[in-house]
């Protein structure tokens, strides 16, 4: 049985201060990287969010990491940049990411996809290239039609929450299914037809 710790005002603290330490990673991280001149795009969770936004703010769904694609070789210009930001470069299970600070955990780790190359061998396309962003918010993010194909190739639960996110707000519909090749059509025909679940 798991002991309940906290209660009250000092619970909504913690959700707050976690929602919070995200967010400031997100900008650290981004700041960094515009600041040395590394190509970069957010990817993942806060790229859903930063697009979701723009239509529904309520609709909006919190992360609990930050995503980014990275070129393969620019890697050690952003190990420089991202070390004076206080991150410290590291490969767990093969994962390249970067540690909030020496003491840092994966579980709040900055987790990078290198651009042009497949994220798992069994996925069906390769992660987009950096060049395909749009900046909102001064943060390099994926072209919309970028960020949805990446989402649909990952396909786990929470890419397909993410999707299903995008679909509520009217971001996606039927007309995007010519945009994709035929297995990520059936992906988001499958979505698209039951989007409750």
């Amino acid at each position: 049985m798991i002991e309940i710790k906290y209660t009250g005002d000092a619970l909504w603290e913690r959700i707050e201060r976690a929602v919070e330490k995200v967010k400031d990673r997100l900008r650290r991280v981004t700041s960094a990287l515009n600041d040395a001149r590394v190509p970069y795009a957010v990817i993942g969770g806060n790229a859903v969010q930063l697009w979701v936004a723009q239509v529904d703010e309520s609709a909006v769904r919190n992360t609990r990491d930050v995503d980014i694609v990275l070129n393969r070789k620019d890697i050690d210009a952003a190990k420089k940049a991202l070390a004076i930001a206080g991150f410290v470069f590291q490969e767990v299970a093969g994962v390249p990411m970067f540690l909030d600070g020496p003491d840092g955990t994966p579980r709040d780790a900055v987790h990078v996809v290198y651009a042009g190359e497949k994220v798992r061998a069994e996925y069906p396309e390769t992660a987009p290239e950096v060049d395909r962003f749009e900046l909102i918010k001064s943060m390099r993010t994926l072209e919309f039609p970028e960020l949805v194909r990446m989402k649909l190739t990952s396909h786990r639960l929470k890419d397909r929450v993410h999707l299903l996110d995008m679909i509520a707000v009217g971001l996606i519909d039927e007309t995007w299914l010519e945009r994709f090749s035929p297995e990520l059509q059936l992906r988001l025909k499958a979505l698209l037809d039951n989007p409750d679940g």
